[in-house]
């Protein structure tokens, strides 16, 4: 992947010096020229396609905003509910999840969720344990983790 960004790269720069137009729409021009080659010469570079890791971390992004949105939501109407009716609780949540990156990302997008915790990560590094304000189904919960931020985050790094 780094060396197609260097390629990539590389070929902006040539394109914005034989176009002798020293501006930054030239450098983007060429870069857009870059990503086309890359993609149109794939099959002889031997790594996947970077773009697709580009689109899939922004993806990422969008997915986290409408989690943040959705849990700001939630947590506004158990806050200004008339009688509060929480119950917190802690799990231990099982992440397929290897590499540190992969392992603090997951834990910093779970905590910048309102409503929810990281707590802690066990000694092997396979269990995140999770505080949550308002706890209804452990499993619930486990599988709504896997299905948003964990399939993301792996879809970025794999």
């Amino acid at each position: 992947m780094a060396l197609q960004i260097v390629l990539n790269i590389i070929i902006a720069v040539m394109w914005t010096f034989l176009s002798e137009s020293y501006t930054i729409s030239a450098f983007i021009s060429g870069y857009l020229v870059g990503i086309l080659l890359l993609l149109v010469l794939q099959r002889f570079i031997p790594d996947a396609f970077y773009m697709r890791r580009v689109l899939k971390a922004f993806s990422l992004i969008v997915l986290f905003f409408k989690e943040l949105i959705l849990s700001n939501i939630a947590v506004v109407k158990l806050a200004y509910s008339p009688k509060l009716t929480i119950e917190p609780g802690i799990f231990a949540f099982p992440t397929e999840l290897k590499s540190n990156w992969e392992i603090t990302m997951l834990a910093n997008l779970i905590t910048l969720t309102p409503g929810t915790l990281s707590v802690a990560v066990s000694e092997d590094n396979s269990k995140i344990f999770v505080h949550a304000m308002h706890l209804t189904d452990a499993e619930e919960s486990i599988q709504s983790i896997k299905d948003t931020f964990e399939k993301a985050i792996m879809e970025v790094t794999r």
